[in-house]
């Protein structure tokens, strides 16, 4: 399996051969390319850089790779320790950093790991400042400090401070979620949602029942969020007659709610839900990628503002967001992206500004969900084979979709707008994989647009699960 550079970062399996997994070769490369990359944009000062991490198996190792290799070459180093991908952004800002490194895989098994890069504003490093980078890598000439010029390192907590800030949004109310009483359940997935989630819903004044909480990186289930992979935590929720449930994958940048009776919220409603509310106070535009429901589309007219479309990816989204001065954006995968706290997926803003919806909608869990448009989506992956030719692949499947509107912007979309469906199919920025996606009004519906695309690439396969 190849290591997959994109515009999520460097990413791949821990343990095997440099190039087709992420060894310690490959981690002080691509970190010594950051640490020029940082140093070529900031040639008047000494930079600095936060580092953080999930609580991977491998994130020990790897941080100690990273943060030797940017003092080595001379960059400071500020090492947050565990910390959540928005957290590990939001701090770049806070200590003026040329940049931060955030040692997480997202939502991929515990064999992962990866490193996410982001520049001075705390956000990821979009395309053309990605190819800079893998130039800089290729031609590894790399600046070493010597002795006396070497990167000084230091340890600095930034939980309470992430915490902080989301109670103090504006759109948050506080009194409203303490008074409500709250019960929740919540799957940390064994990383650092466990300890940075129960701060915050204290904070919140929430109950808290932990459920795979202690961040030994060992994770209980598929860390995706996934109804599938929570089928626990629905029956903790029902046992513990909790309000609700809440996971977050491994980094605590997705977020997907369970009801009281144990169902699933959707991790595609977990933005729509907090658009409603949002868009319900600031009127505005709403961005989300290219793949997400059709339900953000009746939020936005409900409301009488526009959803505008982006490529999948967070910075694709953020990009979007500011060229459309949005107030809201996201992705299906369970992102929400307030601009006003910061331009990052953030799942403890998604939380407080959830409950704080839920709190003044005076309603269960699934009887808010009960008040958006039903729609059914599928997700399904295709391994890629080897020398596929994806133009060819997609040549074939707009010829045969000719009549239907076709988008291009990231892999290939057919819509039927009169029959409010759609399907997509796009290689994946995180997994050596085909991604294809469908959403109707009915399941049968979306099923059948996703069992006709695999024939267009290895005949006859044919799916079996659907989210």
């Amino acid at each position: 399996m190849a290591l997959i550079k994109s515009i999520s970062g460097i990413r791949g399996t821990i343990g095997g051969i440099s190039g087709e997994a992420l060894t310690p070769p490959d981690i002080v490369l691509f970190s010594a390319a950051y640490a020029t990359w940082v140093r070529q944009n900031n040639p008047e000062r000494r930079p600095k850089v936060v580092v953080g991490r999930d609580g991977r198996m491998s994130g020990d190792i790897v941080n100690r790779l990273v943060c030797g290799t940017l003092l080595g070459c001379g960059i400071d180093v500020i090492d947050a320790g565990l910390a959540s991908t928005p957290t590990v952004e939001m701090a770049v800002v806070w200590e003026k950093a040329e940049g931060g490194i955030v040692l997480t895989a997202s939502h991929n098994p515990r064999e992962w790991n990866a490193l996410k890069l982001l520049n001075h504003f705390g956000e990821f490093l979009d395309t053309q400042e990605s190819s800079q980078l893998f130039e800089i890598a290729e031609r590894q000439n790399f600046y070493f400090a010597p002795v006396d010029l070497l990167g000084k390192y230091s340890q600095k907590g930034f939980t309470q401070q992430h915490i902080d800030a989301v109670i103090a949004h504006p759109l948050v109310d506080v009194g409203a979620i303490y008074c409500s009483g709250f019960s929740v359940v919540l799957d940390g997935v064994n990383s650092v949602g466990g300890v940075i989630v129960p701060k915050l819903l204290e904070n919140l004044g929430v109950a808290c029942i932990p459920h795979n909480c202690d961040p030994t990186g060992d994770f209980a289930h598929n860390p995706e969020p996934l109804p599938e992979h929570l089928t626990a935590l629905s029956q903790l929720v029902v046992s513990k007659k909790a309000d609700l449930g809440i996971a977050v994958d491994p980094d605590v940048d997705r977020l997907a709610f369970v009801c009281e009776d144990g169902t699933p919220f959707g991790e595609e409603y977990t933005l729509v839900a907090i658009a409603d509310y949002v868009l319900g106070l600031r009127k505005g535009n709403l961005v989300s990628n290219l793949s997400s429901t059709l339900a953000l589309d009746d939020i936005a007219k409900h409301h009488g503002c526009t959803r505008y479309l982006s490529a999948v990816g967070e910075v694709n989204v953020v990009t979007e967001m500011k060229r459309r001065n949005a107030v809201i954006g996201g992705e299906g995968n369970g992102g929400v992206i307030i601009p006003d706290l910061h331009y990052g997926r953030d799942a403890l803003i998604g939380i407080a500004l959830f409950l704080t919806h839920l709190a003044y909608q005076k309603v269960s869990c699934s009887q808010l969900k009960g008040r958006y448009a039903p729609y059914y989506m599928v997700k399904e992956r295709v391994d890629i084979p080897k020398c596929l030719d994806l133009n060819a692949v997609f040549s074939r499947i707009k010829k045969s979709y000719k009549n239907q509107k076709i988008s291009e912007l990231d892999g290939l979309k057919i819509e039927f707008e009169a029959e409010k469906k759609w399907v997509i199919i796009r290689a994946s920025n995180t997994e050596p994989v085909l991604r294809i996606y469908a959403e109707a009004a009915t399941m049968e519906e979306a099923k059948a647009l996703v069992q006709n695309l695999p024939d267009f690439i290895t005949p006859k396969q044919k799916f079996t699960k659907y989210y």
